[in-house]
């Protein structure tokens, strides 16, 4: 296993490297119309670092970042109210947040159809979720998923076209867009 819990100051000042500028586009587009009033979920949140490009797109959102590590969180900026937890037990209550965030946690998660099922129990009706993640149908993406499950870790990569069809099934409207070995995924959960 990766040993998260010793890694905050690494991911703190070297995670940021892998957001691209087309995928924080795609966040901000993501986050446009949102008000002062509405609420966000970081979940495998690590040192907040996509809640941070999420911050700068918008300063007038609640932000909660959740993950399993305690040694990530407590590198996380102070906007954000950090919960230790797992994405298949969220600690929160049914509509809880407006949106979700998954920035490269989704493949570390060990039951992802729990996790879908826990996101559509703590989001509003017609709230949104945003995933970024490696592309397992890539080359490069397919070496990441080597490495990790060389080191422990569940290595749940999906393909973006079966992970939109999973989604569907929790009741999700699905775009993706492709970056290379990367990708994004914006969603809403239907009302």
């Amino acid at each position: 296993m990766i040993p998260f819990n010793n890694l905050g100051f690494v991911f703190k000042h070297f995670g940021s490297i892998i957001y691209s500028k087309p995928i924080l586009e795609d966040l901000c587009l993501f986050l446009h119309g949102f008000t002062d009033k509405e609420s966000v979920l970081d979940i495998g949140a690590g040192t907040g670092v996509m809640s941070e490009f999420a911050y700068r797109c918008n300063d007038k959102l609640k932000f909660t970042a959740l993950d399993p590590a305690e040694g990530m969180l407590k590198y996380a900026p102070a906007y954000l109210e950090v919960h230790v937890g797992v994405a298949e037990a969220l600690p929160f209550e049914e509509s809880s947040f407006d949106a979700v965030f998954m920035g490269e946690s989704l493949h570390h998660f060990n039951n992802p159809n729990m996790a879908f099922k826990e996101v559509s129990r703590v989001l509003k009706k017609g709230g949104k979720l945003f995933i970024y993640d490696f592309d397992s149908g890539t080359f490069l993406g397919k070496s990441i998923c080597f490495m990790e499950k060389l080191l422990g870790e569940p290595a749940n990569f999906y393909k973006p076209n079966i992970l939109k069809e999973l989604l569907e099934e929790y009741g999700f409207v699905v775009k993706v867009n492709h970056y290379k070995w990367r990708y994004t995924i914006s969603a809403y959960l239907q009302e």
